[in-house]
């Protein structure tokens, strides 16, 4: 029988970034969205060192790390895009269901199978990037319906963490803040939903570069004049934020 393997091309602990707690966190390889802010394009470079494992291997090693998931902490795994990688990451991640390790995903919702996972996740993080499928594929590469039915399945059965980068000049505009609005108005309100407003930051221009890559971003930037007004527009629709 194949060994079923993961590429990642980074791994380490963080504490209360990419999930609740001390996690050990897997950057797995691969992306089939270009987000031209995207702050890890080693994901996608040509260039970027990546590391193999077996299923099994990580398994072990995550179960070994488990004194150090203090805080309610747990694995995480992240990307890229960490869904390219549908098979080995399922079968991983129910091995640590069983194993009662606190899992997390966080991932951009355009895979069709995502639900498949809910039942091996406690938590879930989703970015939604446009509200509006066209520009959606024109600014990413790919359309939005699968995301947005991806987020309208999570809301209704677990706990799901949305966060919406900010750009201007991409997404920041009063259509594109009314297109959340009214999408985000119609999910289901479970107690643990959690939306959080991220604004712009040039963090990953110099590993674009790094890797001979242009990075296309210009003026992105959101102003705090800006951003006060986006968020009184969730706010006055009775959308809850959170800031981490």
């Amino acid at each position: 029988m194949d060994r079923k393997t993961l590429v990642y091309f980074q791994k380490g602990f963080n504490f209360s970034q990419d999930g609740p707690g001390n996690r050990l966190v897997y950057h797995l390889y691969g992306c089939n969205l270009r987000c031209p802010w995207c702050s890890n394009p080693e994901c996608f470079a040509k260039d970027a060192k990546t590391q193999t494992q077996s299923v099994e291997e990580i398994a072990d090693e995550i179960l070994r790390s488990r004194p150090m998931f203090f805080s309610g902490g747990g694995v995480t795994f992240t990307g890229g895009e960490p869904t390219l990688q549908f098979d080995a990451l399922r079968e991983l991640l129910q091995i640590l269901k069983k194993e009662g390790v606190h899992t997390a995903l966080e991932n951009n919702g355009t895979h069709p199978r995502l639900p498949e996972l809910f039942p091996f996740l406690d938590y879930l993080i989703t970015d939604l990037k446009h509200p509006f499928s066209e520009e959606h594929r024109r600014i990413t590469g790919a359309g939005n319906e699968t995301i947005l039915s991806n987020l309208r399945a999570a809301a209704e059965t677990r706990q799901l963490a949305l966060r919406i980068p900010l750009i201007h000049g991409y997404n920041t505009s009063p259509a594109c803040v009314a297109g959340f609005v009214s999408f985000l108005s119609s999910l289901p309100r479970r107690p643990d939903f959690t939306l959080e407003l991220l604004r712009y930051h040039e963090y990953g221009r110099v590993k674009w570069e790094r890797h001979g890559m242009p990075y296309r971003v210009s003026g992105g930037f959101v102003s705090p004049e800006e951003f006060s007004a986006i968020r009184g527009a969730f706010l006055g629709a009775g959308i809850p934020l959170i800031n981490t």
